[in-house]
Parts: C-alpha cells; sequence; structure tokens
C-alpha cells in the first residue's frame, strides 16, 4: 500500500466532493473545498492513487492553528487515517496552538483527538440543535 499526504490540488475536487459526505446535499460544500485547495488550506491522503480523506488546517482561528475539516471516505474508515492527518497537522501547524473542534455527539473524533494528545477546551452552543461543538486545544512542541 503506497500511502502519500500531499497539499490538495484543483485537480482532485472531484474526488473531494465525492468523498465529502455533506456535499452529496449541499451544493456550497464544492465550492468550499474548492476555495480550500486554492488557499493551500487543504491536504489529502492518497492510497495507491486513491483520494482516501482529506483535512483543513488555516491559521487565522485568533491567529492560532485550526484543523477546520477533517473527512475520510467511508471506504477507508477505521485505518486511522482521521489520526494520521492530524499528525501531520500537528507537524506542519505554524503556530504554538493548534485547535479543532467536533459536535459532542461525534465520539469518535474525540477518542481521535484524545489520543493525539488535544484536551477539552470549551463549547460552543447552538450550532447545531441539541448537539453542542466541543472545542479541542493542542501546544504545539516547538
Amino acid at each position: 500500500m503506497n500511502l502519500d499526504i500531499r497539499p490538495a490540488r484543483l485537480g482532485d475536487l472531484e474526488a473531494l466532493v465525492r468523498l465529502d459526505t455533506v456535499a452529496a446535499h449541499d451544493a456550497r460544500r464544492a465550492v468550499q473545498i474548492q476555495g480550500w485547495i486554492e488557499d493551500r488550506f487543504c491536504h489529502v491522503i492518497e492510497i495507491d492513487g486513491e483520494i482516501a480523506a482529506y483535512g483543513v488546517l488555516h491559521h487565522h482561528f485568533f491567529d492560532c492553528g485550526f484543523i477546520e475539516m477533517l473527512m475520510v471516505g467511508e471506504r477507508f474508515r477505521r485505518r486511522r487515517l482521521g489520526l494520521r492527518l492530524v499528525d501531520h497537522f500537528q507537524s506542519i501547524c505554524e503556530r504554538p496552538k493548534l485547535f479543532t473542534s467536533t459536535n459532542r455527539s461525534n465520539t469518535a473524533m474525540h477518542a481521535l483527538l484524545k489520543e493525539a494528545g488535544f484536551r477539552e477546551s470549551g463549547h460552543i452552543e447552538n450550532l447545531d440543535a441539541d448537539d453542542p461543538e466541543q472545542v479541542f486545544f493542542w501546544l504545539c512542541k516547538r
């Protein structure tokens, strides 16, 4: 198995839209993904030439790193690819602090973030009904 983590390219857009579970019912997501690619925030995991996962890291969350998106294709889940992307983002974060968030109900992501060394850093109410957004923090070791 040949696994590569690399910045996304515009030629990846169609594959990323197919992989993304939100894009199937929200056309705005494709535009959002294209913007992430153009801004060079989007990174992909490619396995044997096929895009298996993608993530988005930017540095405009209170001048800290922020993992805005982490999406693993359904066929590739439970192979620790999400953790590989988080590890990658930890290694390239340009600020001393890295944040991310997920719904309180997303226990798989909570476990992944705990394994990656993140700790809880508060929550945001009223984004999704009855499912607060939990914020997580990791101190970059630079």
